[in-house]
Protein backbone atom coordinates (compact mmCIF):
# COMPACT_ATOMS: atom_id res chain seq x y z
CA UNK A 1 0.00 0.00 0.00
CA UNK A 2 2.83 2.77 0.94
CA UNK A 3 4.52 1.70 -2.05
CA UNK A 4 2.40 3.48 -4.03
CA UNK A 5 3.01 6.79 -2.28
CA UNK A 6 6.23 9.10 -3.32
CA UNK A 7 7.58 10.46 0.15
CA UNK A 8 5.32 13.90 -0.29
CA UNK A 9 2.43 11.84 -0.15
CA UNK A 10 3.64 10.23 2.77
CA UNK A 11 4.09 13.10 4.08
CA UNK A 12 0.77 14.11 3.55
CA UNK A 13 -0.64 11.20 4.88
CA UNK A 14 1.56 11.45 7.91
CA UNK A 15 -0.08 15.32 9.13
CA UNK A 16 -3.90 14.65 8.02
CA UNK A 17 -2.92 11.62 10.57
CA UNK A 18 -1.49 13.66 13.04
CA UNK A 19 -4.09 16.18 12.95
CA UNK A 20 -6.52 13.12 13.88
CA UNK A 21 -4.48 12.46 16.35
CA UNK A 22 -4.63 16.04 17.93
CA UNK A 23 -8.58 16.35 17.50
CA UNK A 24 -8.89 12.95 19.16
CA UNK A 25 -6.80 14.20 22.33
CA UNK A 26 -9.29 17.32 22.78
CA UNK A 27 -11.88 15.21 22.55
CA UNK A 28 -11.19 13.03 25.34
CA UNK A 29 -9.72 16.04 26.94
CA UNK A 30 -13.19 18.02 26.61
CA UNK A 31 -15.45 15.43 26.69
CA UNK A 32 -14.45 13.61 30.58
CA UNK A 33 -16.90 10.92 31.31
CA UNK A 34 -19.09 11.68 28.21
CA UNK A 35 -19.41 9.72 25.33
CA UNK A 36 -17.57 12.18 23.59
CA UNK A 37 -14.65 11.30 25.29
CA UNK A 38 -14.53 7.64 24.67
CA UNK A 39 -15.10 8.48 21.09
CA UNK A 40 -12.04 11.00 21.14
CA UNK A 41 -10.13 7.69 22.34
CA UNK A 42 -11.50 6.00 19.43
CA UNK A 43 -10.42 8.73 16.76
CA UNK A 44 -6.76 8.85 19.00
CA UNK A 45 -6.07 5.33 18.59
CA UNK A 46 -7.14 5.20 14.97
CA UNK A 47 -5.34 7.96 13.59
CA UNK A 48 -2.14 6.86 15.82
CA UNK A 49 -2.07 3.41 14.17
CA UNK A 50 -2.57 5.23 10.74
CA UNK A 51 0.30 7.99 11.45
CA UNK A 52 2.51 4.66 12.34
CA UNK A 53 2.00 2.50 9.63
CA UNK A 54 3.05 5.42 7.19
CA UNK A 55 5.74 6.45 9.86
CA UNK A 56 7.43 3.10 9.16
CA UNK A 57 7.36 3.35 5.40
CA UNK A 58 8.04 6.67 4.92
CA UNK A 59 11.71 6.02 3.97
CA UNK A 60 10.88 3.16 1.67
CA UNK A 61 11.52 3.61 -2.11
CA UNK A 62 9.53 5.52 -3.98
CA UNK A 63 7.31 4.36 -7.00
CA UNK A 64 9.28 4.30 -10.39
CA UNK A 65 6.88 3.06 -12.42
CA UNK A 66 4.07 5.43 -14.42
CA UNK A 67 1.44 5.57 -12.11
CA UNK A 68 -0.85 7.42 -14.84
CA UNK A 69 -0.66 4.43 -16.83
CA UNK A 70 -2.61 1.60 -14.89
CA UNK A 71 -5.76 1.63 -12.17
CA UNK A 72 -5.38 2.75 -8.68
CA UNK A 73 -6.57 -0.85 -6.85
CA UNK A 74 -5.43 -1.04 -3.54
CA UNK A 75 -7.95 0.88 -1.93
CA UNK A 76 -10.79 -1.20 -3.83
CA UNK A 77 -8.72 -3.94 -2.68
CA UNK A 78 -8.83 -2.75 0.87
CA UNK A 79 -12.55 -2.13 1.07
CA UNK A 80 -13.89 -5.17 -0.36
CA UNK A 81 -11.99 -6.76 2.82
CA UNK A 82 -13.56 -4.63 4.97
CA UNK A 83 -16.89 -4.71 3.51
CA UNK A 84 -16.94 -8.47 4.17
CA UNK A 85 -15.67 -8.23 7.56
CA UNK A 86 -18.13 -5.22 8.45
CA UNK A 87 -21.21 -8.43 6.31
CA UNK A 88 -20.19 -10.73 9.20
CA UNK A 89 -19.99 -8.49 12.39
CA UNK A 90 -23.52 -6.85 11.67
CA UNK A 91 -25.11 -9.73 10.72
CA UNK A 92 -23.87 -11.50 13.36
CA UNK A 93 -25.53 -8.59 15.63
CA UNK A 94 -28.87 -9.01 13.29
CA UNK A 95 -28.92 -13.00 14.29
CA UNK A 96 -28.68 -11.64 17.84
CA UNK A 97 -31.14 -9.25 18.06
CA UNK A 98 -33.60 -11.76 16.36
CA UNK A 99 -32.51 -14.43 18.86
CA UNK A 100 -33.45 -11.91 21.73
CA UNK A 101 -36.91 -11.25 20.11
CA UNK A 102 -37.77 -15.00 20.55
CA UNK A 103 -35.95 -15.59 23.40
CA UNK A 104 -35.50 -12.58 25.56
CA UNK A 105 -32.85 -13.99 27.88
CA UNK A 106 -30.50 -13.99 25.72
CA UNK A 107 -28.86 -10.81 26.88
CA UNK A 108 -25.88 -9.81 29.40
CA UNK A 109 -26.55 -8.05 32.59
CA UNK A 110 -25.34 -4.95 30.87
CA UNK A 111 -27.17 -2.06 29.02
CA UNK A 112 -24.78 -2.04 25.91
CA UNK A 113 -26.58 -5.78 25.19
CA UNK A 114 -30.03 -4.62 25.03
CA UNK A 115 -32.06 -5.29 21.56
CA UNK A 116 -32.81 -1.49 21.63
CA UNK A 117 -28.27 -0.54 21.48
CA UNK A 118 -27.89 -3.90 19.88
CA UNK A 119 -30.51 -3.64 16.44
CA UNK A 120 -29.24 -0.02 15.19
CA UNK A 121 -25.61 -1.31 15.50
CA UNK A 122 -27.31 -4.10 13.39
CA UNK A 123 -28.81 -2.18 10.80
CA UNK A 124 -26.10 0.51 10.51
CA UNK A 125 -22.99 -1.99 10.27
CA UNK A 126 -24.90 -4.07 7.11
CA UNK A 127 -26.12 -0.72 5.85
CA UNK A 128 -23.18 1.82 6.01
CA UNK A 129 -20.54 -0.87 6.96
CA UNK A 130 -21.27 -3.53 4.78
CA UNK A 131 -23.21 -1.67 1.63
CA UNK A 132 -21.09 1.49 1.94
CA UNK A 133 -17.93 -0.21 2.18
CA UNK A 134 -18.67 -2.46 -0.98
CA UNK A 135 -20.42 0.97 -2.99
CA UNK A 136 -17.46 2.89 -2.11
CA UNK A 137 -14.44 -0.19 -3.13
CA UNK A 138 -16.79 -0.70 -6.41
CA UNK A 139 -17.20 2.78 -7.43
CA UNK A 140 -13.76 2.97 -7.34
CA UNK A 141 -13.01 0.53 -9.70
CA UNK A 142 -15.96 1.16 -12.30
CA UNK A 143 -15.04 4.35 -12.04
CA UNK A 144 -11.37 3.57 -13.63
CA UNK A 145 -12.47 1.32 -15.84
CA UNK A 146 -15.22 2.92 -17.83
CA UNK A 147 -13.56 6.53 -18.10
CA UNK A 148 -10.06 4.36 -18.52
CA UNK A 149 -8.33 6.89 -16.18
CA UNK A 150 -6.70 6.43 -13.18
CA UNK A 151 -7.99 7.99 -9.86
CA UNK A 152 -6.72 11.73 -9.59
CA UNK A 153 -4.34 11.57 -6.40
CA UNK A 154 -3.05 9.03 -3.70
CA UNK A 155 -4.18 10.37 -0.73
CA UNK A 156 -8.27 11.09 -1.35
CA UNK A 157 -9.51 7.64 -1.89
CA UNK A 158 -7.63 6.74 1.10
CA UNK A 159 -8.99 9.30 3.10
CA UNK A 160 -12.92 8.70 1.90
CA UNK A 161 -12.63 4.79 2.58
CA UNK A 162 -10.98 5.06 6.07
CA UNK A 163 -12.16 7.94 6.97
CA UNK A 164 -15.41 6.27 6.45
CA UNK A 165 -14.91 3.48 8.48
CA UNK A 166 -13.82 5.78 11.11
CA UNK A 167 -17.33 7.00 11.00
CA UNK A 168 -19.10 3.88 11.10
CA UNK A 169 -16.63 2.61 14.04
CA UNK A 170 -18.20 5.73 16.16
CA UNK A 171 -21.99 5.67 14.92
CA UNK A 172 -21.52 1.80 16.57
CA UNK A 173 -20.00 2.38 19.30
CA UNK A 174 -21.81 5.09 20.44
CA UNK A 175 -25.36 2.74 19.71
CA UNK A 176 -23.90 0.63 22.35
CA UNK A 177 -23.36 3.52 25.10
CA UNK A 178 -26.89 4.54 23.80
CA UNK A 179 -26.17 7.83 22.60
CA UNK A 180 -28.02 9.00 19.58
CA UNK A 181 -29.60 11.57 18.43
CA UNK A 182 -32.91 9.74 19.10
CA UNK A 183 -34.36 9.81 15.20
CA UNK A 184 -36.15 6.98 13.39
CA UNK A 185 -32.80 5.80 12.12
CA UNK A 186 -30.49 5.94 15.34
CA UNK A 187 -28.14 8.99 14.16
CA UNK A 188 -25.08 9.25 15.29
CA UNK A 189 -23.66 12.11 17.17
CA UNK A 190 -23.48 15.79 15.76
CA UNK A 191 -19.36 15.50 15.55
CA UNK A 192 -19.96 12.29 13.77
CA UNK A 193 -22.05 13.66 11.26
CA UNK A 194 -19.32 17.02 10.84
CA UNK A 195 -16.73 14.33 10.17
CA UNK A 196 -19.17 12.33 7.44
CA UNK A 197 -19.59 15.15 5.41
CA UNK A 198 -16.06 16.18 5.38
CA UNK A 199 -15.83 12.69 3.94
CA UNK A 200 -18.52 12.22 1.68
CA UNK A 201 -17.31 15.83 -0.17
CA UNK A 202 -13.88 14.39 -0.58
CA UNK A 203 -15.71 11.49 -2.25
CA UNK A 204 -17.97 13.40 -4.23
CA UNK A 205 -14.85 15.69 -5.37
CA UNK A 206 -13.00 12.12 -6.52
CA UNK A 207 -15.64 10.96 -8.35
CA UNK A 208 -16.14 14.30 -10.36
CA UNK A 209 -12.32 14.71 -10.77
CA UNK A 210 -12.06 10.79 -12.19
CA UNK A 211 -14.90 11.33 -14.84
CA UNK A 212 -13.60 14.98 -15.55
CA UNK A 213 -10.23 13.33 -16.24
CA UNK A 214 -11.60 10.32 -18.36
CA UNK A 215 -10.10 9.36 -21.96
CA UNK A 216 -13.58 7.83 -22.51
CA UNK A 217 -16.21 10.15 -24.10
CA UNK A 218 -19.32 8.55 -23.05
CA UNK A 219 -20.22 8.20 -19.44
CA UNK A 220 -21.52 4.87 -19.03
CA UNK A 221 -24.67 4.22 -16.71
CA UNK A 222 -23.40 2.98 -14.31
CA UNK A 223 -21.57 6.00 -13.45
CA UNK A 224 -24.86 7.71 -13.55
CA UNK A 225 -26.55 5.82 -10.67
CA UNK A 226 -23.18 5.90 -8.63
CA UNK A 227 -22.87 9.87 -8.77
CA UNK A 228 -26.76 10.09 -7.39
CA UNK A 229 -26.02 7.96 -4.68
CA UNK A 230 -23.14 10.16 -3.69
CA UNK A 231 -24.87 13.79 -4.42
CA UNK A 232 -27.99 12.94 -3.41
CA UNK A 233 -26.64 10.98 0.03
CA UNK A 234 -24.68 13.92 0.62
CA UNK A 235 -27.96 16.52 0.63
CA UNK A 236 -30.58 14.15 2.89
CA UNK A 237 -27.03 14.24 5.38
CA UNK A 238 -26.86 17.52 5.84
CA UNK A 239 -30.61 18.34 5.48
CA UNK A 240 -31.70 16.06 8.31
CA UNK A 241 -29.35 16.12 10.69
CA UNK A 242 -29.00 19.63 10.92
CA UNK A 243 -28.43 20.10 15.01
CA UNK A 244 -27.71 22.52 17.19
CA UNK A 245 -24.94 20.92 20.21
CA UNK A 246 -26.06 21.35 23.94
CA UNK A 247 -22.18 21.87 24.87
CA UNK A 248 -19.00 21.32 22.06
CA UNK A 249 -17.82 19.71 25.32
CA UNK A 250 -20.64 16.96 25.25
CA UNK A 251 -21.86 14.53 22.29
CA UNK A 252 -25.84 15.50 23.25
CA UNK A 253 -27.48 17.77 20.75
CA UNK A 254 -31.14 19.13 19.73
CA UNK A 255 -32.48 18.91 16.30
CA UNK A 256 -33.33 21.70 14.32
CA UNK A 257 -36.93 20.42 13.51
CA UNK A 258 -39.71 19.34 16.03
CA UNK A 259 -43.28 17.51 15.75
CA UNK A 260 -44.41 16.73 12.29
CA UNK A 261 -41.63 18.57 10.58
CA UNK A 262 -39.07 16.40 12.03
CA UNK A 263 -41.18 13.67 11.44
CA UNK A 264 -41.44 14.59 7.68
CA UNK A 265 -37.64 15.68 7.45
CA UNK A 266 -36.94 12.26 8.69
CA UNK A 267 -38.85 9.69 6.50
CA UNK A 268 -37.59 12.31 3.45
CA UNK A 269 -34.20 11.32 4.29
CA UNK A 270 -35.33 7.56 5.41
CA UNK A 271 -37.30 6.71 1.95
CA UNK A 272 -34.49 8.46 0.00
CA UNK A 273 -31.87 6.85 1.77
CA UNK A 274 -33.15 3.63 0.60
CA UNK A 275 -33.07 5.10 -2.92
CA UNK A 276 -29.88 6.66 -3.31
CA UNK A 277 -28.21 4.44 -1.01
CA UNK A 278 -29.92 1.22 -1.30
CA UNK A 279 -30.98 1.44 -4.64
CA UNK A 280 -29.13 3.66 -7.22
CA UNK A 281 -25.90 2.65 -5.89
CA UNK A 282 -26.61 -0.83 -6.55
CA UNK A 283 -27.71 -0.50 -9.24
CA UNK A 284 -24.70 1.04 -10.54
CA UNK A 285 -23.08 -2.61 -9.48
CA UNK A 286 -25.36 -4.28 -11.24
CA UNK A 287 -25.13 -1.93 -14.90
CA UNK A 288 -21.45 -2.78 -14.27
CA UNK A 289 -20.97 -6.66 -13.31
CA UNK A 290 -24.00 -8.49 -14.61
CA UNK A 291 -23.25 -7.25 -18.19
CA UNK A 292 -20.04 -8.20 -17.19
CA UNK A 293 -19.77 -11.39 -15.93
CA UNK A 294 -22.82 -12.53 -18.16
CA UNK A 295 -20.37 -10.79 -21.48
CA UNK A 296 -23.72 -9.75 -22.80
CA UNK A 297 -24.38 -5.96 -23.63
CA UNK A 298 -27.11 -4.07 -21.35
CA UNK A 299 -30.52 -4.63 -23.12
CA UNK A 300 -31.39 -1.55 -23.53
CA UNK A 301 -29.18 1.80 -22.45
CA UNK A 302 -31.42 4.25 -23.46
CA UNK A 303 -34.24 2.04 -21.01
CA UNK A 304 -31.26 2.34 -18.32
CA UNK A 305 -31.19 6.84 -18.98
CA UNK A 306 -34.77 6.47 -18.76
CA UNK A 307 -35.22 4.40 -15.42
CA UNK A 308 -32.15 6.41 -14.08
CA UNK A 309 -34.31 9.79 -14.05
CA UNK A 310 -37.82 7.95 -13.28
CA UNK A 311 -36.12 6.75 -10.20
CA UNK A 312 -34.39 10.01 -9.48
CA UNK A 313 -37.97 11.96 -9.72
CA UNK A 314 -40.31 9.57 -8.33
CA UNK A 315 -38.37 8.26 -5.47
CA UNK A 316 -37.99 12.49 -4.24
CA UNK A 317 -41.66 12.93 -2.85
CA UNK A 318 -42.30 8.60 -2.03
CA UNK A 319 -41.13 9.03 2.04
CA UNK A 320 -44.85 10.56 3.16
CA UNK A 321 -46.33 7.18 2.31
CA UNK A 322 -44.99 6.15 5.90
CA UNK A 323 -46.96 8.72 7.70
CA UNK A 324 -50.90 7.75 6.51
CA UNK A 325 -52.88 8.21 9.23
CA UNK A 326 -50.76 11.01 11.27
CA UNK A 327 -50.96 14.70 11.59
CA UNK A 328 -49.36 15.25 8.30
CA UNK A 329 -51.39 16.79 6.12
CA UNK A 330 -53.28 14.47 4.17
CA UNK A 331 -52.46 16.09 0.91
CA UNK A 332 -48.64 15.11 1.41
CA UNK A 333 -49.65 11.48 2.53
CA UNK A 334 -51.60 10.93 -0.94
CA UNK A 335 -48.97 12.56 -2.41
CA UNK A 336 -46.53 10.00 -0.99
CA UNK A 337 -48.58 7.17 -1.72
CA UNK A 338 -49.61 8.65 -5.87
CA UNK A 339 -45.75 8.74 -6.70
CA UNK A 340 -45.07 5.48 -4.53
CA UNK A 341 -47.13 3.65 -7.41
CA UNK A 342 -45.82 5.19 -10.19
CA UNK A 343 -42.22 4.33 -9.01
CA UNK A 344 -43.20 0.92 -10.16
CA UNK A 345 -42.55 1.70 -13.86
CA UNK A 346 -38.78 2.67 -13.34
CA UNK A 347 -38.34 0.14 -10.80
CA UNK A 348 -39.23 -2.21 -12.94
CA UNK A 349 -37.76 -0.86 -15.79
CA UNK A 350 -34.12 -1.14 -14.62
CA UNK A 351 -34.98 -5.32 -13.33
CA UNK A 352 -36.31 -5.83 -16.58
CA UNK A 353 -33.76 -4.60 -18.25
CA UNK A 354 -30.95 -6.63 -16.33
CA UNK A 355 -33.16 -10.18 -16.73
CA UNK A 356 -33.33 -9.34 -20.82
CA UNK A 357 -29.68 -8.57 -20.71
CA UNK A 358 -29.04 -12.35 -19.82
CA UNK A 359 -30.90 -13.42 -23.00
CA UNK A 360 -28.57 -15.85 -24.78
CA UNK A 361 -26.57 -16.83 -21.11
CA UNK A 362 -28.99 -17.97 -19.22
CA UNK A 363 -27.11 -21.45 -19.67
CA UNK A 364 -24.20 -19.55 -17.91
CA UNK A 365 -26.41 -18.54 -14.98
CA UNK A 366 -27.23 -22.47 -14.98
CA UNK A 367 -23.74 -23.06 -14.54
CA UNK A 368 -21.98 -20.09 -12.35
CA UNK A 369 -23.37 -19.23 -8.55
CA UNK A 370 -22.17 -15.87 -9.53
CA UNK A 371 -24.01 -14.68 -12.10
CA UNK A 372 -26.83 -16.58 -10.15
CA UNK A 373 -26.41 -14.45 -7.82
CA UNK A 374 -26.68 -10.90 -9.62
CA UNK A 375 -30.02 -12.61 -11.50
CA UNK A 376 -31.66 -13.62 -8.42
CA UNK A 377 -30.89 -9.96 -6.88
CA UNK A 378 -32.78 -8.68 -9.84
CA UNK A 379 -35.62 -10.68 -9.33
CA UNK A 380 -35.89 -9.90 -5.53
CA UNK A 381 -35.29 -5.87 -6.30
CA UNK A 382 -38.54 -6.57 -8.96
CA UNK A 383 -40.38 -7.96 -5.63
CA UNK A 384 -39.66 -5.48 -3.81
CA UNK A 385 -40.08 -2.40 -5.55
CA UNK A 386 -43.49 -4.00 -6.49
CA UNK A 387 -44.76 -4.87 -2.67
CA UNK A 388 -43.42 -1.28 -1.55
CA UNK A 389 -45.50 0.36 -3.97
CA UNK A 390 -48.74 -2.13 -3.19
CA UNK A 391 -48.01 -1.37 0.61
CA UNK A 392 -47.97 2.60 0.23
CA UNK A 393 -51.58 2.26 -0.97
CA UNK A 394 -53.49 4.02 1.91
CA UNK A 395 -56.14 0.92 3.26
CA UNK A 396 -52.85 -1.82 2.78
CA UNK A 397 -50.54 0.27 4.90
CA UNK A 398 -53.21 0.55 7.61
CA UNK A 399 -53.12 -3.35 7.59
CA UNK A 400 -48.97 -3.56 7.07
CA UNK A 401 -47.52 -0.87 8.97
CA UNK A 402 -45.93 -0.76 12.10
CA UNK A 403 -46.26 -4.51 11.47
CA UNK A 404 -43.10 -7.31 11.12
CA UNK A 405 -44.47 -6.91 7.11
CA UNK A 406 -42.53 -4.14 6.79
CA UNK A 407 -39.91 -5.80 8.55
CA UNK A 408 -40.56 -8.40 5.89
CA UNK A 409 -40.78 -6.01 2.87
CA UNK A 410 -37.08 -4.14 4.64
CA UNK A 411 -35.49 -7.80 4.24
CA UNK A 412 -36.63 -8.73 1.18
CA UNK A 413 -34.60 -5.59 -0.52
CA UNK A 414 -31.44 -5.95 2.24
CA UNK A 415 -30.74 -9.21 1.77
CA UNK A 416 -32.16 -10.63 -1.46
CA UNK A 417 -31.25 -7.44 -3.31
CA UNK A 418 -28.60 -5.44 -1.62
CA UNK A 419 -26.44 -8.58 -0.44
CA UNK A 420 -27.04 -10.58 -2.89
CA UNK A 421 -25.87 -8.41 -6.04
CA UNK A 422 -23.30 -7.23 -3.26
CA UNK A 423 -21.86 -11.28 -2.94
CA UNK A 424 -22.05 -11.55 -7.00
CA UNK A 425 -19.97 -8.46 -7.54
CA UNK A 426 -17.57 -9.15 -4.98
CA UNK A 427 -17.23 -12.64 -6.77
CA UNK A 428 -16.64 -11.25 -9.76
CA UNK A 429 -14.48 -8.58 -8.80
CA UNK A 430 -12.13 -10.06 -6.75
CA UNK A 431 -10.27 -12.29 -9.31
CA UNK A 432 -9.77 -9.58 -11.34
CA UNK A 433 -8.29 -7.42 -8.68
CA UNK A 434 -5.88 -10.21 -7.73
CA UNK A 435 -5.43 -11.56 -10.79
CA UNK A 436 -6.65 -15.10 -10.27
CA UNK A 437 -7.94 -17.99 -12.32
CA UNK A 438 -10.93 -18.11 -10.36
CA UNK A 439 -12.37 -18.26 -6.89
CA UNK A 440 -10.43 -20.66 -4.34
CA UNK A 441 -13.48 -22.53 -4.12
CA UNK A 442 -16.56 -22.32 -6.58
CA UNK A 443 -17.87 -25.13 -4.58
CA UNK A 444 -18.19 -22.75 -1.83
CA UNK A 445 -19.75 -19.70 -4.26
CA UNK A 446 -22.38 -22.31 -4.39
CA UNK A 447 -22.89 -23.09 -0.93
CA UNK A 448 -23.07 -19.43 -0.28
CA UNK A 449 -25.63 -18.48 -2.62
CA UNK A 450 -27.98 -21.45 -1.83
CA UNK A 451 -27.48 -20.65 2.17
CA UNK A 452 -28.18 -16.71 1.45
CA UNK A 453 -31.07 -17.38 -1.04
CA UNK A 454 -32.83 -19.94 1.51
CA UNK A 455 -31.86 -18.17 4.73
CA UNK A 456 -33.56 -14.69 2.45
CA UNK A 457 -36.78 -17.08 1.56
CA UNK A 458 -37.32 -18.57 5.25
CA UNK A 459 -36.84 -14.61 7.24
CA UNK A 460 -39.13 -12.71 4.33
CA UNK A 461 -41.80 -15.48 4.27
CA UNK A 462 -41.99 -16.17 8.43
CA UNK A 463 -42.09 -11.81 8.54
CA UNK A 464 -44.79 -12.14 5.71
CA UNK A 465 -47.20 -14.21 7.85
CA UNK A 466 -46.00 -12.42 11.40
CA UNK A 467 -47.07 -9.14 9.56
CA UNK A 468 -50.40 -9.80 7.99
CA UNK A 469 -51.43 -12.03 11.73
CA UNK A 470 -49.84 -8.95 13.73
CA UNK A 471 -52.17 -6.60 11.38
CA UNK A 472 -55.79 -8.41 11.89
CA UNK A 473 -55.14 -9.33 15.44
CA UNK A 474 -54.62 -5.78 16.19
CA UNK A 475 -57.97 -4.46 14.09
CA UNK A 476 -60.00 -7.29 15.32
CA UNK A 477 -62.82 -6.29 17.85
CA UNK A 478 -65.41 -8.24 19.63
CA UNK A 479 -69.31 -7.17 18.89
CA UNK A 480 -69.21 -4.87 22.09
CA UNK A 481 -66.57 -2.96 19.98
CA UNK A 482 -63.53 -3.66 22.39
CA UNK A 483 -60.33 -5.21 21.05
CA UNK A 484 -60.81 -9.11 21.12
CA UNK A 485 -56.74 -9.84 21.58
CA UNK A 486 -54.48 -7.97 23.66
CA UNK A 487 -50.54 -6.88 22.68
CA UNK A 488 -49.25 -9.87 24.58
CA UNK A 489 -51.65 -12.06 22.91
CA UNK A 490 -50.36 -11.06 19.20
CA UNK A 491 -46.88 -11.66 20.77
CA UNK A 492 -47.35 -15.33 21.94
CA UNK A 493 -48.96 -15.61 17.98
CA UNK A 494 -45.58 -14.08 16.70
CA UNK A 495 -43.28 -16.93 18.79
CA UNK A 496 -42.70 -19.58 15.56
CA UNK A 497 -42.14 -16.90 13.57
CA UNK A 498 -39.55 -14.83 15.01
CA UNK A 499 -38.01 -18.21 15.91
CA UNK A 500 -37.98 -19.01 11.89
CA UNK A 501 -36.85 -15.74 11.08
CA UNK A 502 -33.28 -15.97 13.59
CA UNK A 503 -32.81 -19.36 11.44
CA UNK A 504 -33.22 -17.91 8.04
CA UNK A 505 -31.11 -14.82 9.64
CA UNK A 506 -28.49 -17.79 10.87
CA UNK A 507 -28.06 -19.13 7.56
CA UNK A 508 -27.49 -16.07 5.77
CA UNK A 509 -24.77 -15.53 8.17
CA UNK A 510 -23.05 -18.51 7.84
CA UNK A 511 -22.89 -17.93 3.99
CA UNK A 512 -21.34 -14.34 4.40
CA UNK A 513 -18.76 -16.59 6.88
CA UNK A 514 -18.15 -18.52 3.93
CA UNK A 515 -18.21 -15.80 1.48
CA UNK A 516 -15.05 -14.34 3.67
CA UNK A 517 -13.15 -17.36 3.99
CA UNK A 518 -13.26 -17.76 0.42
CA UNK A 519 -12.38 -14.43 -0.07
CA UNK A 520 -9.41 -14.63 1.69
CA UNK A 521 -8.53 -17.87 0.75
CA UNK A 522 -8.36 -16.44 -2.77
CA UNK A 523 -6.20 -13.95 -2.10
CA UNK A 524 -3.65 -15.95 -0.47
CA UNK A 525 -4.01 -19.75 -2.22
CA UNK A 526 -6.15 -19.30 -5.35
CA UNK A 527 -3.54 -19.70 -8.40
CA UNK A 528 -2.83 -16.75 -10.83
CA UNK A 529 -4.52 -16.44 -14.21
CA UNK A 530 -2.49 -16.36 -17.49
CA UNK A 531 -0.46 -12.61 -17.72
CA UNK A 532 -1.85 -12.46 -21.01
CA UNK A 533 -5.51 -11.74 -19.62
CA UNK A 534 -4.29 -9.08 -17.22
CA UNK A 535 -6.10 -5.60 -17.68
CA UNK A 536 -3.42 -3.32 -19.91
CA UNK A 537 -1.25 -1.07 -17.90
CA UNK A 538 -0.91 1.42 -20.85
CA UNK A 539 -3.57 4.66 -20.71
CA UNK A 540 -4.08 3.83 -24.55
CA UNK A 541 -5.05 0.29 -24.15
CA UNK A 542 -6.78 0.73 -20.89
CA UNK A 543 -10.26 -2.05 -20.59
CA UNK A 544 -13.33 0.09 -22.23
CA UNK A 545 -16.34 0.66 -20.93
CA UNK A 546 -19.03 -2.14 -21.10
CA UNK A 547 -20.57 -2.58 -24.56
CA UNK A 548 -24.27 -1.07 -24.82
CA UNK A 549 -26.69 -2.27 -27.16
CA UNK A 550 -29.91 -0.38 -28.29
Amino acid sequence: MMSNLTRAERGTAMLITGIGVLIGLAMAALGHGDALGAHGWIVLIFCAVLFFIVADAFYSAEPVEDRAAAYYDDPTKVGIMISLIWAVIAMGMGVWVAAQLAWPDLRFDAPWSSFGRLRPVHTSGVIFGFGGNALIATSFHVMQRTCRARMPGQISPWFVLLGFNLFCIVAASGYLMGVTQSKEYAEPEWYADIWLVVVWVTYFVLYMRTLAWRNEPHIYVANWYYLAFILVVAILHIVNNLAVPASFAGAKSYSAFSGVQDAMTQWWYGHNAVAFFLTSGFLGMLYYFLPKRAERPIYSYRLSILSFWGIVFFYMWAGSHHLHYTALPHWVQTLGMTFSVMLLVPSWASAGNALMTLNGAWHKVRDDATLRFMMVAAVFYALSTFEGSFMAIRPVNGLSHYTDWTVGHVHAGAMGWVALITFGSIYALVPMLWRRAGMYSPKAVEWHFWLALAGTVIYVFAMWNSGIIQGLMWRSYTEAGSLRYSFVDSLVAMHPYYIARAFGGLLFLIGACIGLWNVAMTVRHAPARNPARDYPTSSETMEPAVPVAE
